[in-house]
């Protein structure tokens, strides 16, 4: 399994996009691009709270991307903040529970939504989405390739390939032993 077949992008009509905020800045510059240019009405910003190893203290991924979006254009109104309360472990997961929460609070009930990530993480992130969302929710994906990873193949890099490694396995375990089975989530049995 390459690094293209994980970067999968299967982009759908959809109302939301969710973008994980883990992605870094120009990750969110290309998530407002895919706002802006397809035609979406909420863009919602998810992840977790970061290590604190750089910064005084843990700050929220989907607060710093929604302020990001903020600052590059995006309607306030727009944009729906979606932090998981518990990320030590299943980030991905507790950040799908948070976004499916939060569009119900929201009253937002779209039948489908894009997922917005980077690269290898997308094939991970659409399979927990889809087990996440409501049956009658359609998830699509964008897998965003950071600039840098174009020049050279992944091979070529010691952390684009524990990258892939990393996203491999996560994949397999999601895929063979559902990460989310039984938990918080309403639809977790479907």
């Amino acid at each position: 399994m390459g690094s293209h077949s994980l970067a999968l992008t299967r982009r759908l009509p959809a109302d939301v996009l969710v973008v994980e905020g883990w992605i870094g800045r120009e990750g969110i510059r290309a998530a407002v691009a895919e706002f802006e240019h397809h035609g979406y009405h909420y863009i919602v910003a998810t992840g977790g709270l970061t290590s604190g190893r750089w910064e005084n203290k843990p700050e929220s991924y989907a607060k710093m991307a929604a302020a990001e979006m903020i600052r590059l254009g995006v309607p306030n109104e727009r944009i729906i903040v979606a932090t998981p309360e518990y990320t030590e472990r299943r980030r991905t997961f507790e950040s799908a529970v948070a976004v499916w929460w939060a569009l119900r609070d929201a009253g937002i009930q779209s039948k489908t939504v894009n997922v917005f990530t980077s690269g290898a993480h997308a094939r991970r992130s659409g399979l927990v989405f889809a087990k996440v969302d409501s049956p009658s929710t359609a998830v699509g994906v964008i897998a965003w390739i950071p600039p840098e990873y174009k020049a050279e193949p992944w091979w070529r890099s010691s952390d684009r390939s524990r990258e892939l490694l990393g996203e491999t396995a996560g994949y397999l375990y999601e895929l063979l032993l559902n990460s989310g089975g039984g938990s918080n989530t309403p639809f977790a049995a479907k």
